[in-house]
């Protein structure tokens, strides 16, 4: 079912899908949307909040609706004929009437709009900040594109050959937004920087990494159902051994000490070998293990959630619970339910969840369909001590991006400076917050039909104001007693063109988006 949602998802985008095709393809959708529907909720109602029900139901609700309509209508001409026989010609006018009605709506309703997105509606307007800002130079996010890091044609080979897709550029994306984020002359000096900041920040020490401290690196496999090589978008080889390689030879983290993983999904060989290949002692922990991963552990409630979440998963990776540090790496993209799928979602991964998302509770994940404010389990992930408040650096690969979840990367993007392009960019920060609030500015904007977008930055809003929330939930991830502060700033920019926030601006104490163009 997953599949065929996004299929609808896709077909119904289309911009050049003609009227009479739709119909029969909408019934056709339509029946087997409802079939599903009664299959997976009459058993068990609660699965009607599933993601995948809930981009069933308009399809669903859609075919009824014109199914209910084509049949009114032809009884109320039976009626009418009826009527005319008997000399009744009053009710036979109105029966008349009705079923001329219904055949026009049946006629001439676009069946298309039954999958029109959201429009982009947000809670904040544009240049008015929340929260409060964190990282060397607060609020900043560094964002460096590279024209030439991805030229895949969409057909041929896999997107991530390195005929499409260049490690050398990688390492210089990566080179550069960890520069620019610490202000700092060479790599060596802005790794020193980023963890003598996070050790200041969260132990009040005031030193770097230590020799046997253990790095864990969070990355996006959401799209893949074994080890076996995927096209379908996920972390993407190339930007995980350009981290890699900063770590080791400049910062000089010991190979041992770093694990990359995805505990509830699996790292494919595309990544593994890549990786293992230059750094043989790097450690990757995946759901199932074997073929040269750990299969992971977990340490069981460890994040009871600071409100009772459902069936949500409690357990935490072990990886990350016993790891000094966290890099979070997440995908540019767009999600079913939420909107978007950036860093604070991929925290989800961390947890003990099944490795078939059809088996999972995903409770408190999406905003309110009309803004109003509710409790977010993504403020929860990122207050955790050991998530967010763990993460001394947020990194989002945008070597291509995508409107939807899964499947493979698509569409190119239209905006400046990408001009049918891929984005080939890569950004950064210190503050997981404003991270994401810059990636949903990027979404939205050249999506602003994107499934489900609509106040989706709801969670953004929530965990700004952590300590004192528009929902009044008391943010206490851990249950013990101490509740969350501001996990950082949110804003939104002034416009797509100019792409401007309030540090920007000169006239606010939100966020600084940093932008650097490798020629």
């Amino acid at each position: 079912m997953k599949k065929l949602t996004n299929f609808i998802q896709r077909f119904w985008k289309g911009r050049n899908t003609k009227p009479t095709s739709a119909k029969f393809i909408f019934i056709g959708m339509g029946i087997i949307s409802t079939i599903w529907f009664l299959v997976r909720v009459l058993p068990k109602p609660q699965r009607a909040a599933y993601p995948c029900m809930r981009a069933a139901a308009p399809v669903m609700s859609g075919f009824v609706i014109y199914l209910l309509t084509i049949i009114g209508s032809i009884a109320a001409y039976r009626k009418a004929k009826m009527n005319f026989a008997r000399s009744k010609y009053l009710y036979a006018v109105i029966f008349l009437f009705i079923a001329i009605i219904g055949y026009v709506v049946f006629i001439f309703q676009n069946p298309v709009q039954v999958f029109a997105g959201t429009s982009a509606e947000w809670i904040v307007k544009p240049n008015e900040p929340v929260g409060v800002a964190r990282g060397i130079y607060q609020g900043r996010v560094t964002w460096v594109y590279d024209p030439k890091a991805a030229n895949w044609d969409g057909t041929t080979g896999y997107w991530w050959d390195d005929a499409h897709t260049s490690q050398t550029e990688s390492d210089i994306m990566m080179k550069n937004t960890l520069i620019m984020l610490t202000g700092e002359k060479d790599l060596a000096k802005a790794w020193n920087a980023l963890f003598v900041h996070f050790n200041k920040a969260k132990k009040n020490i005031e030193e770097g990494y230590k020799t046997n401290q253990k790095i864990a690196v969070k990355i996006n496999a959401n799209n893949n159902n074994g080890h076996a090589n995927s096209n379908e978008i996920n972390a993407s080889p190339q930007m995980t051994l350009a981290l890699l390689r900063t770590l080791i030879k400049d910062a000089k983290i010991p190979q041992k000490n770093i694990t990359i993983f995805d505990a509830s999904r699996f790292i494919t060989d595309n990544i593994f070998e890549k990786c293992h290949k230059e750094f043989p002692e790097v450690v990757f922990v995946d759901n199932i293990g074997g073929d040269g991963r750990i299969k992971s552990t977990y340490v069981d409630n460890a994040i009871p959630y600071s409100v009772d979440n459902g069936n949500l998963a409690c357990g935490l990776a072990t990886c990350a619970v016993e790891a000094d540090y966290l890099i979070n790496v997440a995908l540019l993209k767009g999600h079913v339910g939420q909107g978007v799928t950036l860093c604070a979602k991929n925290y989800y991964g961390v947890t003990s969840i099944h490795s078939d998302w059809r088996k999972n509770a995903h409770d408190n994940f999406n905003q309110s369909r009309d803004g109003k404010p509710k409790y977010m389990t993504f403020v929860d992930y990122l207050g955790h001590k050991d998530l967010g408040e763990k993460t001394m650096l947020f990194l989002i690969d945008g070597l291509y991006g995508a409107k939807l979840v899964n499947g493979i990367p698509t569409p190119k993007w239209n905006m400046a400076p990408f001009n049918n392009n891929w984005p080939c960019s890569l950004f950064a920060s210190q503050d997981g917050v404003a991270i994401d609030a810059v990636c949903l500015d990027f979404l939205r904007s050249e999506w602003p039909d994107m499934v489900d977008i609509a106040y989706s930055d709801q969670y953004l809003i929530e965990s700004a104001l952590a300590n004192n929330p528009p929902s009044k939930v008391i943010y206490d991830p851990e249950r013990d007693g101490v509740k969350c502060i501001s996990l950082g700033v949110m804003e939104h920019w002034n416009n797509m063109k100019d792409k401007k926030y309030s540090r920007n601006l000169g006239n606010g104490s939100g966020i600084q988006l940093i932008q650097k163009t490798i020629e």
